[in-house]
């Protein structure tokens, strides 16, 4: 929080015209806009890297749940346990999926 309040108080200051002067081309706020963008970016980057490395290990896993499962509003939202197992329950009121039959053999002519 205390970043926040620091960058809108550099962005403030430096939209201030006897602050704002030019060095190089571009003004202080020019300059502190870059550098807060430049900082977010730093601050984020272990996330999206965290983020990469578990679609890596659970993408194809998610993929195939998403085809066995056919309509996703028969569920209650996924629900974590004490020992981190994750469940799904589905809704009480929906009707259970009816048992898969074999496909009819077809005949060659």
């Amino acid at each position: 929080m205390k970043r926040v309040f620091a960058a809108l108080f550099v962005l403030t200051v430096a939209g201030h015209p006897a602050l704002a002067q030019e060095e190089d081309g571009s003004s202080l706020m020019e300059r502190g806009a870059q550098q807060f963008l430049e900082g977010l970016l730093q601050e984020m980057q272990p996330a999206w890297e965290e983020m990469r490395s578990f679609m890596e290990e659970m993408g194809p896993a998610m993929m195939g749940l998403m085809d066995e499962v056919k309509d996703w509003s028969a569920y209650e939202p996924p629900e974590m346990l004490d020992n981190g197992d994750i469940i799904i329950r589905r809704k009480p009121d929906v009707d259970p999926v009816p048992e898969q039959t074999d496909p009819v053999p077809q005949i060659e002519l």
